[in-house]
């Protein structure tokens, strides 16, 4: 009895030691700097709104005009908008030089990789190599590429990265050039944690669910895919069926119904306790999907996988054919 008594005591002493340690925050981080990538909307919108308010100075990197000035106008004198595109490298070394000059001897505290494209969510053998080259060139280049050119930055400052990468980062629910690109992320984002540990810099990595975003829009994910369907050769129309596409675009709306977290605050409070807390974690699983569904069954065995997740797939007409 008194063993069981013990171990009770011990499970409840770990948990208390670690609710604690979630709480500990680094002290005077009012005016220090941190760069956000993706801000013209969604989650990167969102933070530099709350990073602004909370007396970061914050850079704020748009990819177009209008979303630059939209954020201007809501936010303070002290957030800085930078216009940036993730795949063209010497704008990537002007917006960092921009930054160096900025910073000066202080560095840069936070940069959040936040930027993201889905690209075409659909077959592999409906696709072609351009279709997997721009959401890889955005999501893993373009995010290694800014990390690199802000790296001495962090460095100096001793500061953290926070990857915005996906559930999709750790299982490969559909075809396409996304789950790759997070994957990379994924392999990026560890094998930086481990570089950066004897700098005092810290790497997280946020994982979020099917959240409502414009990335996820799921009506332009799947007008995008109609419009692969309709350029298909004849016979790879007939190996999946002339109803294929009804059936799939009725199949993917419910199960997004299902998984779709409607609030995108929950990625922005990680975003924050990677940020802030002394002991921040080094991955976040963020959302209801993610956490029930997604992460669990990625740490199942492939045969699992594969039959709950084709569960969610239409019955190909060549199926029929043997």
């Amino acid at each position: 009895m008194l063993y069981y008594v013990l171990f009770f005591l011990g499970i409840i002493s770990l948990w208390w030691h670690w609710r604690a340690r979630r709480r500990m925050r680094v002290t005077n981080l009012t005016g220090k700097y941190i760069f956000i990538t993706g801000c013209d909307t969604g989650f990167g919108n969102m933070a530099a709104k709350v990073f602004d308010k909370k007396g970061f100075r914050v850079f704020a990197s748009c990819l177009t005009e209008t979303g630059a000035k939209e954020l201007k106008a809501v936010t303070s004198k002290q957030l800085q908008t930078v216009l940036l595109d993730v795949r063209d490298s010497d704008s990537i070394k002007k917006v960092a030089a921009r930054v160096k000059a900025e910073v000066q001897s202080e560095g840069l505290w936070g940069l959040v990789n936040n930027a993201g494209i889905m690209g075409i969510s659909a077959p592999t053998d409906w696709l072609d190599i351009e279709h997997f080259r721009e959401p890889i060139e955005v999501n893993l280049i373009g995010l290694i590429n800014v990390t690199i050119n802000m790296l001495p930055l962090i460095k100096k400052a001793k500061g953290r990265i926070v990857n915005v990468s996906s559930v999709g980062g750790r299982l490969a629910f559909s075809g396409g050039g996304y789950f790759a690109s997070k994957f990379g992320v994924e392999g990026f984002n560890d094998s930086l944690r481990r570089d950066m540990k004897a700098f005092g810099v810290k790497v997280c990595c946020i994982q979020p669910g099917l959240f409502k975003t414009a990335l996820s829009n799921p009506t332009k994910i799947m007008k995008e895919k109609e419009v692969i369907w309709n350029k298909l050769p004849p016979d790879i129309k007939m190996q999946y069926g002339e109803d294929y596409f009804q059936k799939d675009a009725a199949k993917k709306q419910k199960l997004s119904k299902m998984c779709l977290n409607e609030d995108i605050s929950p990625v922005v409070q990680c975003m924050e306790h990677a940020l802030t807390s002394l002991h921040p974690h080094a991955h976040y699983i963020v959302g209801q999907d993610a956490k029930l569904f997604w992460n669990p069954l990625s740490r199942m065995p492939a045969i699992i996988q594969d039959f709950l997740l084709l569960q969610n797939r239409v019955e190909l007409a060549v199926s029929h054919a043997k």
